[in-house]
């Protein structure tokens, strides 16, 4: 069992991980059969911490989550102005590639479901062109009635379980993603379920990224704005400056910070 920690941020919890912690956690819960896609493994980013702030069920799923990795490198700097280490920044656009990597050398089969159709099959092509030796169990757009009890849900839970995926991703967008995710875990019929945002837009190349300079040194987000500032121009510029003082009103109404850092262990 390994030794890991897990800090608060905005009363979520966020696990220290890099990279290969991650792999190898998704790893292990992929193969423990008693799972059956019971276990979810959830990203954050400044967006998402926000929406959890006001959102007491959001703040619940995530803290519930086998593991929680930082996805954003705002995460990171409210982390520091807590006074707490900061999480590594994994980011799906990049990640997405190496867990399909690591899917293929373990015999794990993959389920992609999200985004607009046709976009997830486009990512499964991709990535199994970088990857042969990586199984597609299926995909899925993510443009259905996911209502409780609705009969596109119950058509989708219902091919997803018969295929039985080792590891599904699932693409929806924040909060839906794991709201969805939470209500059906335990009909998923999968091994270990991600959340994966808009992963297979990048992958599949619909989506563009911004140039290097600015998404490998903490600038995503300003780069995103660039691409598209009439969708997301409220996320970040107001969505951001609220995010920092959310964080220093809880570091100076605590003192050290609200952020707590607690041992875990993964098996």
């Amino acid at each position: 069992m390994e030794r890991i920690e897990r800090i608060e941020v905005l009363g979520v919890g966020v696990d220290l991980v890099g990279k290969a912690d991650l792999e190898r956690e998704v790893l292990r819960l992929a193969r423990a059969p008693e799972n059956s896609g019971r276990e979810l493994v959830l990203n954050v980013n400044v967006h998402c911490l926000n929406l959890a702030y006001l959102d007491p069920e959001l703040r619940r799923i995530l803290n519930e989550a086998a593991l929680i990795f930082c996805d954003g490198a705002g995460v990171a700097l409210g982390a520091r102005l807590l006074g707490l280490p900061a999480p590594e920044r994994i980011t799906y656009a990049d990640w997405l590639w190496s867990l399909a990597g690591l899917a293929a050398r373990e015999s794990l089969s993959v389920y992609l479901i999200g985004s607009r159709p046709g976009v997830a099959e486009e990512a499964a092509r991709r990535l199994s062109r970088r990857h042969p030796a990586l199984r597609i169990a299926g995909t899925g757009h993510g443009y259905f009635d996911g209502t409780p009890d609705s009969g596109e849900n119950e058509a989708v839970l219902e091919e997803i379980s018969a295929a039985a995926p080792d590891i599904l991703v699932v693409g929806f967008g924040m909060p839906l993603q794991e709201r969805w995710l939470s209500r059906n875990r335990d009909r998923l019929g999968a091994g270990v379920a991600l959340s994966g945002g808009a992963a297979f837009d990048y992958v599949s190349g619909r989506a563009r990224r911004g140039p290097r300079i600015l998404t490998d040194n903490g600038f995503e987000w300003f780069a995103r704005l660039l691409l598209e500032p009439g969708r997301l121009w409220r996320r970040y510029l107001l969505g951001n400056p609220l995010f920092v003082a959310r964080v220093l009103r809880q570091r100076f109404l605590h003192g050290c910070g609200p952020g707590s850092r607690e041992p875990r262990r993964l098996s």
